[in-house]
């Protein structure tokens, strides 16, 4: 059993005191749009979904100490990130093709930014009865302990046997490890300053970074989610998966 993965990486290494690293810093809006600014003519000006039909996933990395922002980019085409001001980057962006055979027993160390999301009824007590007409006032929580941040990567898990659906209808990621040796940290929220009939609002993004090591128990279960990302906020850079073989198991074929 086995399946492909094939994407395009860019690695951007942009100068953070730059106007427009600087903005993207401070609004997640502007950081997609820098993303997004590599990939016009693919489809079809103002389509609502222009990020999944070429599915963009990116994450990105401050060094405030040195005055640096190094965003990787993942895509299904070939971007041109000639529109980038001049200045902007630090050096010319690296372009290369993944071309990946990933078989069943495959290892790999992996790297991801989430959003630990849950719903939540929004004005309820836990102990309250559900409401007469059925109806529930959800919001989405960003929960935001490491432990809380592991226990929602550890639900995604997938055993050797196990469908890639849970029972509660959490997607599986065709993979599986000793949660136990799973390592969380808390990031910063993010914003997005996004605009409504009552005005502008501010909307934090929850995120926290997962590492450890992955045993592919479904190749195309696995390939699927490193190509389409995983969980909620994939437009403001989580869902990502990176990954590196370990010794014995995943070699570029």
């Amino acid at each position: 059993m086995s399946a492909v993965f094939v994407a395009c990486h860019s690695i951007l290494e942009l100068d953070a005191r730059h106007r427009l690293t600087a903005k993207a810093l401070l609004n997640a809006q502007d950081m997609h749009r820098l993303v997004m600014s590599g990939f016009y003519g693919w489809v079809d000006d103002g389509s609502p979904d222009a990020r999944a039909q070429m599915q963009v996933l990116y994450t990105a990395n401050a060094d405030l100490k040195n005055g640096k922002l190094t965003v990787v980019v993942q895509s299904r085409v070939q971007p041109d990130w000639s529109r980038i001001p001049f200045g902007a980057l630090t050096e010319p962006a690296g372009v290369i093709l993944v071309d990946q055979k990933i078989e069943l027993g495959d290892r790999y160390r992996f790297r991801s930014v989430i959003n630990p999301a849950r719903m939540s009824d929004r004005h309820r007590r836990p102990d309250a009865p559900p409401p007469a007409d059925g109806k529930r006032d959800l919001k989405r929580l960003a929960d935001t302990t490491a432990d809380h941040a592991r226990q929602w990567f550890a639900e995604r898990l997938q055993a050797p046997g196990e469908p890639s659906t849970s029972e509660r209808g959490v997607r599986r990621i065709g993979a599986h490890t000793d949660p136990a040796g799973l390592v969380a940290r808390i990031l910063p929220k993010i914003s997005n300053i996004v605009e409504k009939k009552d005005g502008k609002h501010a909307v934090r993004i929850g995120r926290a970074e997962i590492r450890g090591e992955l045993t592919v128990t479904d190749p195309r279960v696995f390939a699927d989610v490193l190509i389409a990302g995983l969980g909620h906020g994939r437009a403001y850079g989580c869902g990502l998966i990176l990954i590196k073989p370990l010794p014995g198991g995943g070699d570029p074929k």
